[in-house]
């Protein structure tokens, strides 16, 4: 799990290079049989084709970036995979997730809450570390699930102090994490 902080962190580091307060209302979904969301005004899908093109390892599935820069950087959101050994309950690896990256260099909560997430209860746990002396301390936020024998882990990576605006942003995306199915985004239609 901490190599794939790395990578995560890696990954966010090279997208996010320079290029409050109201309800963040999700405007399309994102379901690719494997994971889903909802994104809000302002983002969109980096997939597989495009981690591809930039190098990115092969245990990043998918990315989700902001249309335009924020503060000099592209907010971005990568979802990781990971075979697992074994089938482990969704709960007990976010759990896993929360301690894993608690040994990183500077590592320091600062805010842990329980979000439920496909009917079951996740962690969106959001701390600072320096997982590099490469790299400068950064902000993360990070919720992890699994299903069957597959971990999946949506990793931000964030200037350490960012507005409450593109935190909303960050949180609403995480906060409809699934791998049940597409998600609902209001207004449409369930088929």
């Amino acid at each position: 799990m901490r190599t794939r902080l790395f990578v995560s962190s890696s990954l966010l580091l090279l997208l996010a290079a320079c290029g409050g307060g109201a309800v963040v209302e999700c405007t399309q979904s994102y379901w690719d049989g494997e994971v889903g969301t909802c994104l809000p005004d302002g983002w969109h899908v980096l997939d597989r084709s495009n981690l591809d093109d930039r190098g990115v390892p092969e245990e990043a599935v998918v990315a989700f970036q902001t249309d335009e820069s924020i503060a000099g950087q592209y907010l971005t959101i990568v979802v990781t995979r990971e075979d697992l050994p074994e089938e482990v309950a969704s709960t007990d690896y976010s759990e896993a997730g929360v301690a894993s990256v608690s040994a990183l260099p500077g590592y320091a909560r600062l805010d842990e809450r329980t979000v439920e997430l496909d009917g079951e209860e996740h962690i969106l746990h959001v701390f600072t570390a320096q997982p590099s002396e490469e790299q400068p301390m950064a902000r993360f936020y990070q919720i992890s699930m699994a299903k069957g024998r597959q971990g999946y882990t949506f990793t931000a990576a964030t200037p350490v102090s960012i507005d409450d605006s593109a935190e909303e942003r960050i949180t609403a995306i995480l906060e409809n994490a699934t791998l049940d199915g597409e998600p609902v985004v209001e207004g449409e239609e369930q088929e």
